[in-house]
């Protein structure tokens, strides 16, 4: 039995304004793209053309979906992402002037911190050293 993530649903004000954030953040693509009849848009993101993991962008209608954004998890991270270089990675959001939430922290297989989005969803991100 083969398993795999699809994406995740991250709340957000303006669908736009989210995906620019996350392309120039975080290197993300359009991975799906379509508003229906209905008028409901469908903005799924991807950060590798190869996997088909990513994010699917909800915009929030309701004033509890509203409360919630950027609080899905009660002050969790929302989700971790690896990376194969950490300092270029951390130099594009420090540029980009993205709030770093808990600066490097190097242990024995790995240098991780934590950041924020535009809506204050806390990401983590990780660089395994090669030996783990």
């Amino acid at each position: 039995m083969k398993t795999q993530l699809g994406r995740i649903v991250i709340l957000v004000k303006d669908y736009d304004e989210a995906f620019e954030f996350y392309e120039m953040n975080l290197g993300c693509k359009k991975f799906f793209d379509l508003t229906d009849d209905n008028g409901q848009r469908f903005l799924h993101i991807s950060f590798d053309s190869e996997s088909p993991a990513g994010i699917w962008f909800i915009k929030a209608e309701t004033e509890e979906q509203k409360k919630c954004i950027g609080r899905q998890t009660d002050g969790m991270p929302a989700f971790v992402l690896y990376t194969d270089s950490f300092d270029e990675f951390v130099n594009r959001l420090i540029l980009n002037n993205v709030t770093i939430l808990r600066e490097a922290e190097v242990s024995a297989d790995s240098v991780s911190l934590s950041f924020l989005d535009l809506y204050g969803n806390e990401i983590v991100l990780v660089q395994l050293n090669k030996d783990s």
